[in-house]
């Protein structure tokens, strides 16, 4: 009898997974194991709305393997010790796992390594299952291990073609005398959004579809468009691996034109993200490029960071997209990129203080991308322009026009008409006394001064 074991942990699926698919071809016999991680749990990255999503996700996937013939194994506890025990009493010759980019999933693997060695097991590393391309499938002229710049990236990985999408197992046999947690149940994480949508392979296959087949035609001309909602909406799925990114690609590129174009760029910038962050781990924390910022601290700081959490800036368009993430646990990408810019350059505000609130809040939080993401907009990352600003009032007029958007997420500026909503500090006293909405914490001009003279000193400090 052979057995082997599929370590599942940002891959939450059946369809398209190539280390199911691959111990299901090996021989009789598969444990599919989530462990519950003990330093995961640590960490505080279990966030209520990642957590509730989480156990969406492994209910369906217990689901599907129950339909055919199997069952999800789920335990708690140090990732190495459970799947060893695991191993050991299920007597698997091989573990298979997903390739991680993060520090910590490539520690995991080199002590999964150790271990199952010492057992005399092996551990088999499957590349292109979180990622459409493996981040080390495309590397630069020259010896460099990664691309710094998304452009030549994007180049590069253009004339890479992923592998084949896999269809799921007909059947996984798992072998009896394998115990079990309980799969836990959403209903009892508390602190979730209110409007946090339903995980799984199922939920998530079904907004592919349905997405696929009304909004990606328009996405190019609409992506950016704040009231249309017009993105897909399936980031949460691509963080928990729901969804196969190789298979999106493929999807996409059957469609032809500007909208399967533009999404594919999107999917590019995600893998980018993650070559990043598996070749410099330390990015996760640490400046990806050093621009001697001394960030704001102390009492007037805390005040700003609090207002920007709370959706109380003053910037209507800032607001709504602060608002929109407590309320759902997921924010429009344009909205990412105004609030980002708002902190971390209006507010000169430290990037890890916004990344980390984001951590606590999106149900899409990924390291690779919501660091890497925060860094771009702060100009400490992959930013070829690190000190560009975006202007709050400008963007609200441009992708909220009669702003549809503020409207929807402020309801305390619900009876401000057409673009009059995107600054309600020139109503009238009488007009604004209408509204219980706060003065702007910041004119926008001081914002842009502050910073430019702190970068100004920061490139004399670099060049001290």
């Amino acid at each position: 009898m052979t057995v082997s074991v599929v370590l599942f942990t940002s891959d939450l699926r059946l369809r398209d997974h190539p280390p199911l698919s691959a111990a299901v071809a090996a021989g009789d016999y598969v444990v599919p194991l989530f462990v519950r991680d003990a330093a995961i749990a640590a960490s505080g990255f279990a966030a209520p709305n990642r957590e509730a999503f989480l156990r969406d996700c492994l209910a369906d996937l217990d689901a599907g393997l129950r339909e055919r013939g199997g069952r999800l194994v789920v335990r708690s506890g140090d990732v190495v010790d459970v799947v060893r025990g695991i191993a050991a009493r299920a007597r698997a010759e091989e573990v298979h796992v997903a390739a991680g980019v993060s520090g910590y999933a490539q520690a995991r693997e080199r002590r999964l390594v150790r271990a199952l060695e010492a057992d005399g097991r092996r551990l088999r590393v499957h590349d292109a299952v979180i990622t459409a391309v493996a981040p080390g499938a495309v590397t630069p002229s020259g010896g460099s291990d990664h691309f710094a710049v998304f452009t030549p990236y994007f180049t590069r990985w253009s004339a890479e073609r992923p592998r084949r999408p896999l269809r799921a197992p007909r059947a996984v046999r798992v072998p009896e005398g394998v115990p079990s947690g309980r799969i836990p149940r959403r209903e009892a994480v508390r602190g979730v959004a209110e409007g946090l949508a339903g995980g799984g392979e199922k939920a998530g296959r079904a907004l592919l579809l349905s997405w696929r087949r009304s909004g990606l035609a328009d996405y190019a001309a609409h992506h950016d468009d704040l009231p249309g909602d017009a993105t897909s909406r399936l980031s949460p799925h691509l963080h928990f691996g729901t969804l196969s990114p190789a298979e999106l690609v493929h999807l996409a590129r059957e469609k032809y034109g500007p909208g399967s174009d533009a999404f594919v760029r999107q999917l590019c910038w995600r893998d980018f993200h993650h070559q990043v962050l598996a070749a410099r781990p330390e990015a996760s924390a640490a400046d990806y490029r050093e621009r001697h910022d001394h960030w704001r601290e102390g009492t007037s700081a805390a005040r700003d960071i609090q207002a920007w959490k709370e959706g109380r800036t003053g910037y209507p368009v800032v607001d709504a997209a602060m608002r929109q993430l407590l309320h759902e646990g997921w924010m429009h990408n344009r909205g990412r990129l105004l609030v980002a810019s708002f902190l971390t350059k209006t507010l000169y505000v430290d990037w890890r203080v916004g990344a980390q609130h984001f951590l606590e809040h999106l149900v899409d939080g990924d390291i690779a991308n919501n660091q890497l993401n925060w860094q771009w907009v702060a100009g400490t990352g992959t930013d070829t322009r690190p000190n560009r600003v975006l202007n709050p009032v400008l963007q609200g007029r441009r992708y909220d026009p009669d702003g549809v958007y503020v409207r929807r997420w402020l309801p305390e500026l619900a009876g401000l008409a057409g673009r009059r909503v995107h600054e309600p500090w020139k109503l009238g006293a009488a007009e604004r006394a209408g509204y219980d909405y706060p003065e702007p914490i910041v004119g926008l001009g001081e914002g842009l001064a502050r910073f430019k003279g702190a970068r100004e000193r920061g490139r004399e400090r670099g060049r001290d």
